[in-house]
């Protein structure tokens, strides 16, 4: 994680938040690298789950809501953790964290002990208060006024947006059951974390979607969705899916109104602990949301005219978690050769090509202009169909250690010999295997490569 979190820095993936007043806890910025990986990953997770299946619609629904909402959800009674404070030094933790940290296998986050009553303060050794509830909603308040008829809050999930749609989802496209409605978007939750880098955060970006069925048929559908789960990390992601651990969670550990629960997990450094999960939420939030609102939120089969509200299956993704599993897959250390024979150890980014936030670095041999005047038209060309990254700093040796630490898949070098044959050198990041094409065809030559 030290390694990670050094290079995300030293290249530009991720920053710590509000730097130069000395940060903020769990704070993170996305550089021009982590932002354009973050938008990849959403891009390839848009495609895969929404824009590839006629079963599916995108919604992008408001971040304050009514707060009668939180009150159907059961966020404003349920949504909280409780916490501890260290009688000495006054510090506060989340009970459930400590409690993992001295469980018999501290690596696996389902691990529990007993009672807190043991645990001491891990940043004095003082003793602790007993657990208390507090909500992990941010509190806002709309308009001029501090009251609480103005108070409302920051939303700690997407689903609700997509539950309260349903009608309007279902009154305008037409679509009949089984369909989801998904969204990518911000969520906020005032936690006590526990740091490990971007896996937990009180400011986060997630992707998901509400699979609405007719609950006859949701063991079908639930296996299903788990398949196409696998099928995005070993196809999309290119994760190891050894690192994947398929959690499913029993009966009286799920949330009360699940029906079946799987957590995926992963082998982080830092230990065994969630991805995402998936889970069949049976018809709890469209009952509970029926209720609070007073509206008919039932759905009548067309052939059938049968009535019934619609049961939900829920995969959901945290996409700051999935960057950070892009990250820890990519990194890569090998030994190599310097041009001058000596053994060296290459640092180097695999990412899949098309999640790779820089995909083709143009790099003159030196700063000449006449290499100049052939280089930069090309990078010019090439950025209709990549992204393109100009270097003509420092040697070409420690240009292409700079792209492999940043994850490029090629190097296109322009030199003086391209001014003869009109003919680029192209690099490949994972072979380091060189191959000399003609300009004329080096479009369709990397369209190719990207394609396989």
């Amino acid at each position: 994680m030290e390694k990670i979190i050094s290079l995300c820095k030293r290249r530009g993936f991720i920053f710590p938040g509000s730097d130069i007043y000395g940060g903020l806890a769990n704070s993170w910025d996305y550089g021009p690298l982590g932002h354009a990986l973050k938008q990849n990953i959403k891009k390839a997770w848009w495609k895969f789950f929404v824009q590839e299946r006629e079963d599916m619609v995108p919604m992008d629904t408001a971040i304050i809501m009514n707060p009668k909402v939180w009150e159907a959800s059961g966020h404003l009674q349920n949504f909280s953790d409780e916490l501890v404070e260290c009688k000495k030094c006054h510090q506060r933790f989340r009970a459930d964290h400590l409690l993992e940290a001295e469980a018999l296998k501290p690596e696996y986050d389902k691990a529990k002990v007993k009672t807190i009553a043991d645990v001491k303060c891990p940043e004095c050794g003082g003793g602790l208060t007993e657990p208390k509830k507090f909500n992990l909603m941010f509190k806002t308040f709309l308009g001029t006024t501090e009251d609480t008829s103005t108070v409302a809050y920051l939303r700690p999930e997407t689903a609700a947006g997509m539950f309260t749609n349903f009608k309007n989802i279902l009154d305008t496209t037409h679509r009949k059951l089984p369909f989801g409605i998904a969204q990518i978007g911000k969520c906020f939750r005032n936690e006590i974390t526990p740091g490990n880098f971007i896996f937990r955060t009180r400011e986060f970006e997630i992707g998901e979607f509400e699979y609405f069925i007719n609950p006859k048929d949701w063991e079908n559908i639930f296996e299903m969705w788990l398949g196409e789960i696998k099928r995005w990390w070993k196809d999309v992601m290119q994760v190891n899916m050894d690192n994947l651990v398929w959690h499913e969670i029993p009966d009286g550990e799920r949330a009360h109104y699940s029906k079946r629960t799987v957590d995926v997990e992963y082998k982080y450094p830092f230990g065994i602990k969630e991805l995402h999960g998936i889970a069949y939420r049976t018809d709890f939030d469209m009952s509970r949301h029926e209720a609070v609102s007073g509206k008919d939120l039932h759905y009548t089969d067309p052939i059938t005219n049968e009535k019934f509200l619609p049961h939900v299956i829920e995969p959901t993704f945290g996409i700051d978690r999935m960057l950070l599993v892009a990250l820890l897959e990519a990194y890569k250390e090998e030994e190599t050769e310097s041009a001058k024979g000596e053994k060296e150890t290459r640092v180097v980014m695999k990412f899949p090509k098309k999640l790779a936030p820089v995909q083709v670095a143009i790099l003159p041999l030196s700063k000449k202009d006449e290499l100049a005047k052939v280089a930069k038209p090309l990078a010019a060309e090439l950025r209709r169909e990549f992204m393109v990254e100009y270097d003509e700093t420092q040697s070409i040796g420690k240009r292409y250690r700079r792209q492999d630490e940043i994850g490029t898949p090629y190097c296109v070098t322009v030199d003086f010999d391209s001014l003869e044959d009109e003919k680029v050198t192209v690099r490949d990041r994972d072979t380091m295997a060189q191959d000399r094409v003609a300009i004329a065809d080096l479009k369709d030559y990397l369209k190719e490569k990207f394609a396989e």
